[in-house]
């Protein structure tokens, strides 16, 4: 049995890379199409068919929940491909659904691929998948859109995206400073941070420094241009950020 599949990512690379894998390690999946954006997707899903998706869950624009949400009844298993940390991976096995963490291993692609073949065959897991990924991407009270899973030295830390102050990065550490002075650090380099939290709410004000817009107080040029927030705390801003940063203080 072959499956007719649509690889949806807004990197070119990591389509080209998993469409290489799938031909070496499941010729199984047909790839009949690989799409940069969501509107892409949505034209090539009407004029392919495909039986499933690979999705990445983080693209500009439109993300892949945004493509999920937009598509007339949840009619397709989906895999997702994504950087989140794992408390994110967690949910995502809770409401039966599968997911290929970056960089994607072949074992554990293999193992989606066969959970594939599994539920193309049977209509009624298609569609209580699909109820499943409705229900998460319509539910503001998800975890995935309302905390962050910080990995700690004893396990992971929970916090609410509300909570958190700033992320201040050190060598290839992140440090993350959060209401009442609680500092957690993270063996994640505030890059992956900065591409997985909401750009609405957080901000890369220097390549040391994120901080959440909820709570910026004022902007200081007295103090060597710093993001001074509602705690007291002075975060610095530079050169380069410091035109976007304005622009959007401009807008609130």
């Amino acid at each position: 049995m072959a499956i007719r599949a649509l690889i949806v990512d807004d990197e070119a690379d990591a389509r080209e890379n998993l469409r290489l894998m799938l031909e070496e390690h499941c010729p199984q999946v047909e790839v009949v199409g690989m799409a940069a954006t969501a509107n892409e997707a949505r034209a090539l899903i009407e004029s392919e068919a495909p039986q499933a998706l690979f999705l990445d869950i983080k693209m500009p624009g439109e993300d892949g929940f945004s493509l999920l949400r937009s598509l007339p009844e949840p009619h397709l298993p989906v895999v997702f491909t994504t950087a989140y940390d794992e408390f994110a991976l967690r949910a995502f096995k809770e409401n039966a659904l599968d997911y290929l963490e970056k960089p994607i291993d072949p074992d554990e692609l293999d193992r989606a691929v066969g959970k594939l073949l599994h539920t193309v065959g049977d209509p009624g897991l298609i569609r209580r998948q699909g109820e499943g990924i409705q229900a998460m991407v319509n539910d503001p009270g998800s975890p995935l859109s309302s905390r962050v899973a910080v990995p700690g030295r004893d396990g992971l830390v929970l916090l609410r995206h509300e909570d958190i102050l700033y992320l201040e990065a050190s060598d290839s550490y992140t440090v993350v400073h959060a209401k009442g002075g609680k500092r957690t650090i993270s063996s994640k380099h505030i890059r992956v941070f900065e591409n997985n939290l909401d750009p609405r709410k957080f901000f890369r004000v220097h390549k040391s420094y994120i901080i959440n817009l909820e709570h910026l107080a004022s902007f200081s040029r007295s103090e060597g241009n710093m993001a001074v927030l509602d705690n007291g705390a002075l975060v610095p801003v530079s050169r380069r950020r410091l035109p976007e940063l304005l622009a959007m203080i401009n807008t609130f």
